[in-house]
């Protein structure tokens, strides 16, 4: 062969070569393209509206009825239920209604979408109220006649109403008012209040409003709120992007370990023939008596009124969170009493589910009091003498948890609770209704069906409305009597176009944690064109609480944390596990397992499960194992990826609150402890995780809001300054003039795919995908 020959063959190798790789690419570029297009399909935006007769929440009208609107495939649909008769219709001919609307709207209303505000029911059912159009219409529903009765009478923004309906507390210049609603007047409630210092001011550090935080009294002619000092507290200051110079946004925001902190001074106003009583007391910290913050369902927290609003009982609760006080309160003079103490070595709950209402009760008729504590290790329920705080007896026992106490029957003296852990061989995190006599005898499950309920009561507890699911079940509605027994079925959850999709249901797993014994709960997600003979990454979307884990609720659902259906889509298998120290719902040790060790992050146990999980199924692929998470997952994943740089390959950080010296000491000083200094070094060296980066071997995303009022981007910049300073490639997303919110837009959740998909897989992805937004 010539030498011509022989580089017209090379020559020709060489684009048969090119040419067969161009094709392999270009086959690769288009499986991922469309894998991209299948992940799309998953995301929450997308998903939204294909579950139908899924949301069922019943207002009460009277002993016996009660209405719902039902996500029905013909829209939303209203339906009126007859409990002693058991039979459920429509409400109304939702036809009629809007032709009868449509005669004096402005707009056109839909039958399929009435969009009643306040709807309420009268004349025996025989006639409608709501708000439409910013009027207050009245119709019947025998003659399908409607009329504009007033205007609606909107309170003052940002405001608080009362029980009555007719009047409203807000906040100007730092000091409280309240309008009457009837006829518009304002008056001035607070002269003294100044900025930093003023009445029923929302700032947590973490979080602010311009709501005030206070409790009316049930005769609307009192509130309970505090005058709350800041103004020594440190700062915080942000900058907000913009053109010419950017804007500061500076406020009080405590830290671990500031000697100085935010404190309240309680108070009772009177709105009727304006006062102000201070309580006889020292100020207290700004605490609540469980995770996280002084408000539950719109309203300060940890305070209640007697019936007859001539008392106020409340919880004040230490810095520390170890200690707990029950007192009570004169309105009218100040004066305290001081009723019950609890210390707790490491810190109390009131309550196991963040911000729920915490579970003490007074029984003022009875001179009792009951009271929920952990000391048992589990969550229980006690009843105490209201006059000596002394214990009577303890109402529940046992290896599981007490969650929300629902209802108390005082004549027959009876506590409807919701409780998990107590069913044997079913997942501890499923939540059912119980109830339970004050002596402790008759403990009756209300909820036998093993999935996790949600219940709404009657307001006599005589009936109550039950919808249960699981993640593999769809959601089942059903209206049982007090004692759990089934009275009627109302509706059950259609999936058909969500399965339509091709969306895969979650698999529970259960695994053993890092003491080879503690058994974990967690799911599994798989691609919809999962192949068991193929190898797949591992991703872990964590979450790591401490008040809260990585899966959250365990009813049904369309999308999980993390958009992680849509991620798996890629071509990944991606589990979320609940590891020791994720969440209250287990036992005391188990919630408090690496208290003052927040770096732990229960990375240990993830990574232990992580592994059974690949023993078990061969498609696992150990060796490409990643790890994504925001906020506390953001915090999480760096510690994965710095802690275990042998075992986590990829990860991707977001609004992680890296080291929580520089986070709120609401959050730091519960989980942490206090911050305590020697001359070398302090008790938060150990979960910094900027002291953790130099052994980052993988490839790691880290991305920040500028805006962000609860995780700083400080601490952030404090991870990427050391990673500068060891010499580690990383990459980094700013997200300007966000808040902590950014994790689902369409950019940050498009570059995580990208991420996993080019240092995972080891494909590239498609250049710049576009969502469908």
């Amino acid at each position: 062969m010539t030498k011509l020959q022989s580089l017209s063959s090379f020559v020709i190798f060489i684009f048969l070569f090119l040419f067969s790789s161009g094709l392999v690419f270009s086959q690769q570029n288009r499986e991922m393209e469309e894998a991209y297009q299948r992940a799309e399909q998953m995301l929450s935006w997308n998903l939204s509206g294909k579950v139908f007769n899924s949301s069922v929440n019943p207002e009460q009208i009277d002993e016996d009825h009660f209405w719902y609107v039902l996500n029905t495939r013909s829209g939303n649909e209203y339906f009126l239920v007859n409990v002693p008769d058991q039979n459920k219709e429509h409400a109304f001919d939702h036809q009629r209604l809007a032709e009868a609307i449509n005669d004096s709207a402005v707009s056109e209303t839909d039958p399929k979408n009435l969009a009643l505000r306040n709807l309420s029911f009268h004349d025996q059912l025989r006639s409608v109220q709501f708000e439409k159009e910013q009027k207050i219409w009245e119709c019947s529903l025998v003659h399908y006649e409607c009329e504009i009765l007033e205007s609606v009478q909107n309170p003052p923004s940002h405001s608080v109403v009362s029980p009555d309906g007719k009047k409203a507390v807000y906040i100007s210049e730092y000091n409280l008012w309240v309008q009457n609603l009837e006829t518009g007047d304002q008056t001035q409630l607070t002269t003294d209040g100044e900025k930093n210092y003023g009445y029923g001011t929302d700032n947590h550090g973490w979080r602010r409003s311009d709501r005030p935080i206070l409790k009316w009294s049930p005769d609307s002619r009192k509130i309970a709120t505090f005058r709350q000092d800041d103004r020594d507290v440190g700062k915080m200051t942000l900058w907000r992007t913009r053109v010419g110079r950017p804007e500061a946004d500076i406020w009080p925001y405590a830290l671990p370990g500031d000697s100085i902190v935010t404190k309240l001074e309680r108070v009772v106003i009177d709105v009727t023939e304006p006062s102000v009583t201070f309580l006889e007391m020292d100020r207290d910290h700004h605490r609540s008596s469980n995770c996280c913050g002084l408000i539950r369902d719109g309203y300060w927290t940890d305070i209640e009124w007697s019936r007859d609003s001539s008392t106020l009982g409340f919880v004040s609760t230490s810095r520390d969170y170890k200690n707990v006080n029950l007192r009570m309160a004169d309105p009218e003079t100040g004066n305290v009493t001081e009723i019950y103490h609890e210390h707790d070595e490491i810190f109390f709950e009131s309550n196991l589910t963040s911000r729920g209402i915490p579970n003490w009760r007074i029984l003022h008729d009875t001179d009792e009091f009951i009271w929920f504590t952990r000391k048992s290790n589990w969550g229980h329920l006690y009843l105490h003498n209201l006059e000596t705080g002394e214990l009577k007896n303890q109402i529940t026992d046992g290896d599981w948890n007490v969650i929300d106490i629902l209802h108390i029957d005082k004549e027959n003296r009876e506590i409807f609770f919701t409780g998990v852990g107590r069913e044997e061989g079913r997942d501890p995190y499923f939540i059912h209704l119980y109830r339970v006599n004050f002596d402790g005898s008759g403990l009756t499950l209300l909820t036998p069906e093993d999935a996790n309920h949600s219940v709404t009561l009657s307001k006599d507890a005589a009936w109550f409305v039950d919808t249960f699911s699981t993640y593999e079940s769809a959601p089942e509605t059903v209206l049982r009597d007090r004692d759990g027994n089934l009275l009627m079925e109302l509706d059950e959850a259609d999936i058909e176009d969500l399965l339509e999709t091709g969306w895969q249901k979650p698999k529970p797993i259960t695994v053993k944690a890092r003491d080879g014994e503690t058994d974990l709960y967690g799911i599994m997600l798989l691609p919809s064109d999962f192949d068991e003979n193929k190898q797949y990454p591992i991703i872990n979307s964590i979450y790591p609480g401490p008040q809260s884990g990585s899966l959250g609720s365990r009813s049904f659902s369309a999308v999980q944390r993390g958009q992680a259906h849509a991620l798996a889509e890629l071509g990944f298998v991606v589990v979320a596990i609940d590891a020791f120290g994720s969440g209250p719902m287990r036992s005391r040790d188990f919630h408090t397992y690496y208290s003052g060790d927040m770096a732990d992050n229960g990375l240990p146990d993830q990574i232990a499960g992580m592994e059974q999980l690949a023993e078990q199924y061969s498609f696992i692929d150990l060796d490409r194992a990643g790890i994504y998470g925001h906020s506390g997952g953001g915090f999480a994943t760096a510690a994965a990826m710095f802690q275990y740089p042998e075992f986590f390959k990829v990860g991707v950080s977001s609004a992680g609150n890296h080291d929580n010296r520089g986070y709120t000491y609401y959050w730091g000083e519960k989980f942490q402890g206090l911050l305590e200094r020697d001359e070398f070094s302090d008790n938060y060296e150990n979960q910094a995780v900027q002291n953790m980066a130099g052994n980052l071997e993988g490839k790691l995303l880290i991305s920040y809001g500028t805006m962000d009022t609860n995780v700083h981007p400080s601490m952030t910049l404090l991870v990427i300054d050391e990673l500068i300073r060891q010499n580690k490639d990383f990459d980094l997303i700013v997200m300007p003039n966000r808040g902590h919110g950014y994790a689902n837009e369409p950019y940050h959740v498009r570059r995580t795919w990208d991420y996993f998909v080019k240092h995972l897989v080891g494909e590239t992805p498609p250049f710049e995908y576009q969502f469908n937004r």
